[in-house]
């Protein structure tokens, strides 16, 4: 399996349109690949609070149009990233968006953890309730945004739902560039998944990216990983594998904490 992952900057002079024409162009230059993985809030930025009630679309709005039809020219399946999402009976969320190769929706997430500590994205936008998965020919898809990666109750319960690779959409910090690979690698080791995580790079609103998006299998181990700068990192690697790890090292069949209680008639 084949899986590109684009590394954008979120330049403060271009305008939302002329990204959506660049990104979508970029999507289309990785025909050949079976998952492509844009960043979160690539369209603001995801630190540009103030732009998120301006550059608010519909589900439906022009950057679903774009990405619809961008993975139906090049025949991908697309994690299209994320958009502040404008839910005409409620807030903003910020959704992710998956479209099949036929340029379909697949999928549609709302982040559920929020980050700001009560200012910024936690006050200005709603939090998802529902898990969300996406079967691929050859593997599952649990989905994940940014902030969510700090959590692995969410992931266990990704693989609980048969999730094998988790995605990560994210627009994260520099300056806490190290937990990003670190709890990259983790949440693959403790759910022995692939883990394909795709960040930014520049700036957004004065916060430097951290960059260095990075492809884990599920042993941890580090497939690929880009550096600060834009990049399109394109690596292959085998679904099977999940299943071979988890029947080699029976880990999560030993779990004591978090399942269902037996059903007592």
């Amino acid at each position: 399996m084949r899986a590109s992952v684009i590394q954008i900057a979120v330049d403060e002079g271009e305008s939302v349109e002329s990204r959506r024409r660049r990104v979508a162009s970029l999507v289309r230059e990785q025909a050949g690949s079976d998952l492509v993985v844009l960043p979160e809030l690539w369209t603001t930025g995801a630190f540009a609070y103030e732009e998120f009630g301006r550059e608010a679309e519909p589900l439906e709005g022009p950057t679903y149009e774009a990405m619809a039809k961008a993975a139906s020219d090049a025949g991908v399946w697309l994690h299209a990233g994320s958009v502040p999402e404008r839910d005409p009976e409620g807030p903003l969320y910020n959704t992710s968006l998956v479209f099949s190769p036929s340029g379909d929706l697949a999928a549609a997430y709302r982040k559920i953890h929020r980050f700001g500590f009560d200012k910024g994205e936690a006050v200005l936008m709603g939090a998802g309730e529902e898990l969300v998965t996406v079967r691929l020919p050859r593997t599952t898809l649990g989905l994940s945004t940014c902030y969510d990666l700090r959590f692995p109750e969410l992931f266990r319960a990704l693989v609980d739902a048969g999730a094998e690779t988790l995605v990560v959409s994210a627009g994260w910090p520099e300056r806490r560039r190290s937990h990003w690979t670190l709890l990259a690698q983790a949440r693959a080791v403790e759910n022995q998944s692939f883990v394909v995580a795709c960040g930014t790079a520049g700036t957004h609103a004065g916060v430097p990216q951290a960059g260095h998006s990075i492809v884990v299998d599920p042993w941890g181990e580090v497939l690929a990983e880009a550096g600060a700068g834009e990049e399109v990192l394109t690596v292959e690697f085998d679904p099977g594998k999940v299943a071979a790890t988890r029947e080699q090292f029976p880990a999560l069949k030993d779990r004591m904490l978090g399942l269902q209680p037996p059903h007592r008639p």
